[in-house]
């Protein structure tokens, strides 16, 4: 084991609201060998947790090497094994394709490193970018609002149908178009994001991203993730509902599961990297108010 080191000392505490604390033959674990009465002052507070401290006055201050008790300050050293996020959202760039036909980002400065020199002082200087888009960009959310004149938007939808949510990942046979009821019946997703993994995100930014055989989530298949209590649906395909000419402009899984108020995430990659369950997902816009859809960092917390 490395060498561990803890102080002795006495502390008197004078607080900014009145009255005092005084300790004797204190120990607290420290992170090394040698601590200044300042740091030890303000380690004593936080292990503590005292509040509106005014003055921490130190004396008998000695150093004892002994084996870490553990506390706010320094924590005991037991390895723990570490949870694992994994990105599942597309890169967003200047002029990336999402849609298309639809126009890209256009990312610009609005105040490069150069120009900032002449607003700062000398050796200081920012850079601010700014980025024109449309909503359907990237990796998105879609929100009532999207749909339905009058639904919840960016604003109106709440984090607890966006953020930290349980996951369960159904994955989709290849060559399989169709994600229909029979496919989702094995799953339990009531309270969870269901996050569909077809694979398609391999063809993202090609012609093919966007042919015929794209995967799709069918209306009757979004009808039992309603009943079923689903929070949130998302898929690493194009589009949650079918594109093809032989749908006819049919939204049967956005109208279905947004006027039931589930948020869908289009445009995921990565889902092969999840195991089935046991992840929290997050896909969270900013608070954007008349907008039904923008642009979201998915990722997942997979613990050990």
């Amino acid at each position: 084991m490395d060498e561990q080191w803890r102080a002795q000392f006495d502390a008197e505490v004078s607080f900014a609201n009145g009255g005092g604390l005084r300790t004797e033959g204190f120990r607290l674990d420290i992170p090394g060998r040698e601590i200044s009465d300042d740091d030890l002052a303000a380690l004593f507070v936080r292990h503590l947790g005292l509040l509106m401290v005014a003055e921490v006055r130190i004396s008998a201050k000695t150093i004892i090497e002994e084996p870490h008790k553990g506390g706010r300050g320094v924590a005991v050293d037991r390895p723990t094994p570490a949870r694992r996020l994994v990105e599942l959202s597309h890169v967003i760039s200047d002029g990336m394709t999402t849609l298309p036909g639809w126009p890209g980002p256009r990312i610009t400065d609005w105040l490069s490193f150069e120009a900032s020199r002449e607003r700062y002082a000398p050796g200081t200087e920012f850079h601010v970018a700014r980025i024109d888009l449309i909503a359907n960009t990237g990796t998105y959310v879609d929100t009532p609002a999207h749909r339905w004149a009058g639904g919840d938007d960016l604003t109106g939808v709440s984090l607890d149908s966006l953020a930290d949510l349980p996951g369960v990942v159904v994955r989709v046979p290849a060559g399989v178009r169709a994600v229909d009821r029979l496919m989702l019946a094995p799953y339990e997703v009531a309270g969870r994001a269901v996050l569909l993994h077809t694979g398609w995100d391999a063809h993202f930014g090609t012609e093919r991203y966007a042919s015929p055989e794209a995967p799709y989530l069918t209306g009757d298949a979004a009808r039992a993730l309603v009943d079923a209590g689903a929070t949130l649906v998302g898929i690493d395909s194009i589009n949650i509902d079918d594109m093809s000419p032989a749908a006819g402009g049919q939204r049967p899984a956005h109208s279905t599961l947004l006027a039931a108020g589930i948020p869908i995430v289009e445009h995921l990659t990565g889902l092969d990297a999840l195991p089935p369950t046991g992840f929290r997902f997050t896909a969270v816009p900013p608070r954007v108010a008349g907008m039904g859809t923008f642009p979201v960092r998915a990722f997942a917390a997979v613990n050990p």
